[in-house]
């Protein structure tokens, strides 16, 4: 840190290799272990080694990678972007020694599946490892990140030869993987893609057509890239139903699947980005390249979707990552700045910071209880679980992305005038975790999926989990009665909310769709953040956070469920051509 004058105008500014970044490991051990417990996880038999003394062991040592090797290059990511030179992507400085950090320490591995080299360990684990090195880096993170959901497809529909010849490389890491959805002109609507595969009859096809928006589609981090991508067999049907799933590496594997003759495949430009510089975001095109079916024909989008809900949980976690970071700085820089006093004792500012730390927490634990509920789903088979997870995943997604902007632009008011300048870094969280509520599903396309598809079981599931709500607070009116009387009552009001829902016919749902989640998040964040205050006994700073949560913040529920259930005349009266004037 750098005081570049004296006096009660100092200036925070920071190098462009340092980037203070403390990973929230004792949140995370909290949450874990009083919230949300892992705990089930590790009593079934398919998570038994994921015991407390393991997962503490993965946990320290995952922060402590956190902020030693990725934290120091994140700074370096913003300030020199990844280029494109001679055909190859060269990244940003540091990158490369960072990323085999993750590689060679079996970051990548952490839930892949044990038979081809992985450690097979829960969710859980993993997606708080993601958020812990998407607050210390988060365009490095991406990395990891895409590779761990194509051994996730790969694992789940590909051919034998092909898992024992990609999965350990992937694994390893010595290989990474992408996602290739995108088209100039199919973009949330995939089925409008235009990517076609041809049979070559040795089973093999040949892939042509063009991607845009694919993160690290190609580094000179790894000894290969392999591309998911999704295209069109001849006379297949229109729409989502006639997509296939390919896997198409840069370098085609030789008689030793060592990385040989390269493929059709290169990058043609790399796109200027408000944020993410250290992550190449790649329009990709595929010219006659070589690839192979994954999963059956026209199956496509169903194969994609193995590996989909675990990739937007974990771009939850980079948005609850960023925001972790982002709230470090604003509390720093308060506790130093001085303006008629330090400006954390002024109560806006104070309020701003509290405001800060409480979304956090919310956030992290919906999602940890996310990973929670689909690890027992895969653990035990049960369908309620599997359900829960479900349910949860796009709020999870939504809440924590948005919390991750509404954080670092907190963070940014907090140091005011600083904030705007791009030397403080505070600026960079903003712009990096901007497209988290973008990519992987935009956070409207995660509440119409709420309203939708996860209430298509006549509510189901969001009444087991409002039913855990209002049984929670009833045991805590013994300990905190005001404050369980209110998440009761928020429970109660969402819970009319939900019967509202599920008899209106969707375009009413979709009108309201995005309050409803929002509601939802925080009649969820304040059920969590309750159970912290009586895990520590109704008193002391979890409880005053508790407190300042559904005080505070909770009451927006009902305005939230208010424009939920207003229907959709009030939305679709205001034409674009009105909307323009």
């Amino acid at each position: 840190m750098h005081i570049r004058a004296p006096g009660p105008l100092a200036k925070v500014r920071f190098t462009e290799t340092e980037m203070p970044f403390r990973a929230p490991l004792s949140d995370i051990r909290f949450i874990l272990g009083k919230v949300v417990p892992l705990a089930p996880v590790a009593e079934t038999e398919l998570f038994a080694e994921a015991t407390a003394d393991l997962a503490e062991a993965v946990l320290g040592e995952a922060a402590k990678l956190c902020d030693e090797v990725l934290a120091p290059v994140n700074r370096a990511g913003d300030m020199t972007s990844a280029r494109l030179e001679n055909g190859v992507v060269r990244t940003s400085p540091g990158f490369a020694e960072a990323y085999r950090a993750i590689a060679e320490g079996g970051w990548v591995a952490v839930s892949a599946p044990v038979a081809s080299g992985g450690m097979g360990l829960p969710q859980a684990l993993n997606m708080a490892i993601h958020d812990m090195m998407s607050g210390a880096c988060l365009s490095l993170q991406l990395n990891p990140l895409l590779t761990q959901g194509q051994i996730e497809a790969l694992d789940h529909h590909a051919s034998d030869d092909i898992k024992a010849l990609y999965l350990p490389k992937l694994i390893s890491g010595d290989w990474s993987g992408t996602m290739n959805l995108t088209e100039p002109q199919a973009g949330s609507d995939v089925g409008a893609l235009r990517t076609k595969a041809e049979p070559n009859g040795d089973g093999t096809y040949t892939i042509t057509g063009q991607k845009i928006f694919i993160s690290w589609g190609d580094s000179d981090i790894t000894k290969n890239v392999c591309h998911l991508v999704l295209a069109r067999l001849p006379g297949a049907v229109e729409g989502t139903k006639g997509i296939s799933l390919f896997l198409v590496p840069k370098l085609l594997p030789d008689d030793d699947g060592q990385p040989g003759a390269r493929n059709g495949v290169r990058v043609v430009s790399l796109e200027h980005k408000l944020g993410l510089h250290g992550s190449p975001t790649c329009v990709m095109e595929y010219d006659g390249a070589t690839g192979w079916l994954i999963g059956e024909e026209n199956r496509g989008m169903a194969a994609m979707f193995t590996m989909m809900n675990n990739a937007r949980l974990g771009v939850a976690m980079q948005g609850i990552g960023v925001a972790e970071a982002a709230c470090q700085m604003a509390v720093e820089f308060a506790q130093d700045r001085r303006q008629m006093g330090v400006i954390a004792d002024h109560p806006d500012v104070r309020r701003m910071l509290a405001t800060m730390r409480a979304e956090v927490f919310a956030a992290r634990s919906i999602a940890l209880a996310c990973a929670v509920a689909g690890d027992m789903a895969t653990a035990t088979g049960d369908r309620d679980w599997a359900a829960r997870a479900a349910f949860l995943t796009p709020i999870a997604k939504s809440y924590g992305t948005q919390t991750g902007m509404d954080v670092s632009e907190m963070a940014m008011q907090v140091h005011g005038g600083m904030g705007y300048i791009e030397e403080t870094g505070v600026a960079q969280f903003y712009r990096d975790v901007r497209v988290t509520a973008i990519y992987e599903g935009t956070n409207g396309i995660q509440a119409m999926d709420l309203v939708g598809r996860k209430l298509s079981d006549d509510g189901e599931a969001a009444y087991r989990l409002l039913e855990e709500i209002e049984t929670g607070a009833e045991v805590a009116r013994v300990t905190l009665p005001d404050l369980a009387e209110d998440v009761w009552a928020a429970a109660e009001t969402l819970r009319e909310s939900t019967e509202w829902m599920v008899t209106q016919e969707m375009p009413d749902r979709c009108a309201g769709a995005a309050p409803y989640l929002s509601a939802f998040a925080l009649v969820l964040g304040a059920h969590y953040h309750l159970r912290a205050a009586l895990a520590e006994g109704g008193t002391g700073a979890r409880a005053n956070l508790a407190r300042f949560h559904i005080r505070r913040l909770l009451p927006q529920y009902t305005a939230h469920l208010t424009a939920a259930r207003d229907g959709a005349n009030g939305v679709m009266a205001l034409s674009p051509e009105a909307l323009a004037s």
